[in-house]
């Protein structure tokens, strides 16, 4: 039984891919944190967006070198903010980081 609290969790990445944070890697990033019970936000400085919203997601327009934040709120918080962060981390999209089980 839970006892009401939630856990949160963050971690702040790079964006290393020459390309950003362009469609691609958001709609992975997206996809992934759907999969969370979690509650998913970003922060770009002061910017903060929906990390389950494609189109919110795009408007941080983060190039490479953009640091972001990643802040999860749940019960599978810490585990959502690992996954997240390797895929803004990738050097490119070409072979996207496997699921942990």
């Amino acid at each position: 039984m839970s006892d009401g609290r939630t856990s949160n969790a963050e971690r702040t990445a790079v964006v290393r891919s020459p390309e950003g944070l362009h469609m691609r890697p958001a709609m992975q990033f997206v996809e992934c944190a759907n999969g969370f019970k979690s509650r998913i936000s970003i922060y770009k400085e002061e910017q903060c967006v929906d990390g389950k919203s494609i189109m919110q997601i795009t408007m941080l327009a983060a190039v490479q070198g953009t640091k972001l934040r990643i802040v999860a709120e749940g019960e599978d918080s810490a585990k959502a903010v690992e996954e997240l962060a390797e895929i803004i981390e990738q050097d490119s999209l070409e072979k996207p980081p496997q699921p942990k089980k």
